[in-house]
């Protein structure tokens, strides 16, 4: 509440203007509440995208690989070119792990 003090202060003052009205006050009280939530989770939200994007690894930290994975459901291929280890894990698409063909040697 203490980051945002805006928001809150706009659901207070339409709650008090709707009470004014002559409003129900559990009514407008739950509609000040559903307000103030969907409000921040929009502050959140678009709080996530202005985060900048992570600096890249070290270089060294990733190895170079040349693996081919097909899906066993859809046959969508995918070529792995840098991995943490030798051996990854394979990549999962259809929720299912895909299958390794083969080391491509180019």
């Amino acid at each position: 509440m203490r980051k945002h003090p805006i928001v809150l202060g706009l659901v207070v003052v339409i709650a008090i203007g709707a009470l004014a009205t002559g409003k129900a006050p559990f009514p407008v009280f739950v509609a000040a509440l559903a307000m103030y939530l969907i409000l921040m989770a929009g502050v959140i939200m678009l709080g996530g995208l202005a985060r900048p994007v992570p600096e890249p690894l070290a270089a060294g930290e990733l190895r170079k690989v040349r693996l081919l994975y097909r899906c066993s459901i859809c046959g969508t291929e995918v070529r792995m070119t840098a991995a943490t280890n030798e051996d990854p894990e394979p990549p999962r698409h259809c929720l299912e792990d895909m299958d390794l063909v083969a080391p491509t040697m180019e």
